[in-house]
């Protein structure tokens, strides 16, 4: 159940209206790694959760939290564009360099679409998508990722920060850059504590016999370029993370197989094969006389 109480977590007020930092805001509310994807994310993690407790209650409570910086943010695009111009002539724009500077950098369809509000897409207008989101029910592998969405969101709106000098705006991203610390540090203590509760561990899925692997080449880091350097690192000598094994290093492939010979679809799929044009003709033909689909 889902309740909404007209209030902020914060404050989400610029100092005044500014249609072309609008647009780039559009990133961290409708982008990849956006506050959509995010609220959607913990919220399909907790709703395909297997286990009651403290896991589920984290990313409901967490997800419910980051719909509501879904509003602070919508609540601050619509400030922002308050004031937008409702339309602009050709000689004007060519009249005035301000003027024209200001509507190639805005989003049209914030005017058009939106009446001068959010809308649910990305800095270059592009709609968010549902395929932005991690639920696999392995909460090792979604939590991981969590952290990783949290890293890049960070990273977004740090950047955002140094794009206003608006104290309102960065008021608001400050706190989010905030949140963001909290987040990145609590999902990469809750990948500790599922460890640490029995309940996952390295490699992901940890209930998969590694037996039924080619455990010669699990813990061996292949070395697939012209860079010399990747043997220092700790991946490619010493224990590995996971505890289970020892690292080595090997320049190249340690084996390669014969490339299989050409695949012949249906003839009916008309692909170009080695199969003489002729003869794919006839077969079709005798494919659809003998109701083969």
């Amino acid at each position: 159940m889902f309740f909404h109480k007209q209030e902020l977590q914060f404050s989400a007020t610029p100092d005044k209206p500014d249609a072309v930092y609008a647009r780039k805001l559009q990133e961290v509310l409708g982008g990849q790694y956006g506050e959509i994807s995010v609220a959607m994310q913990y919220a399909f993690q907790g709703w395909n959760m297997h286990i009651p407790g403290k896991y589920r209650d984290l990313v409901f409570g967490i997800g419910a939290e980051e719909f509501g910086h879904v509003e602070m943010l919508a609540v601050m695009i619509a400030q922002l564009l308050e004031k937008s111009p409702l339309g602009i002539t050709t000689d004007a724009v060519q009249a005035d360099p301000t003027v024209a500077a200001v509507i190639g950098g805005t989003d049209v369809q914030h005017a058009i679409v939106a009446g001068a509000g959010a809308r649910p897409v990305d800095s270059n207008g592009n709609p968010w998508q549902g395929s932005y989101i991690t639920a696999s029910g392995n909460l090792l592998a979604d939590f991981t990722a969590n952290a990783n969405a949290e890293m890049q969101g960070r990273v977004q709106v740090a950047r955002l920060y140094h794009m206003t000098d608006d104290s309102g705006v960065r008021d608001m991203l400050a706190f989010l850059l905030a949140r963001d610390t909290m987040h990145q540090n609590q999902w990469l203590r809750a990948v500790e504590e599922l460890k640490a509760d029995g309940l996952e561990e390295l490699p992901t899925p940890s209930n998969f016999p590694q037996k039924k692997e080619h455990t010669e080449v699990s813990y061996q880091y292949l070395n697939f370029s012209d860079g010399e350097h990747a043997k220092e690192g700790s991946w490619a000598s010493g224990p590995s993370i996971d505890g289970k094994g020892e690292h080595t290093y090997h320049d190249g492939p340690t084996t390669s197989a014969p490339m299989p010979p050409p695949t012949r679809p249906d003839a009916r799929f008309y692909g170009t094969t080695d199969v003489p044009n002729r003869v794919e003709k006839i077969a079709g033909t005798v494919q659809d006389k003998l109701h083969r689909e």
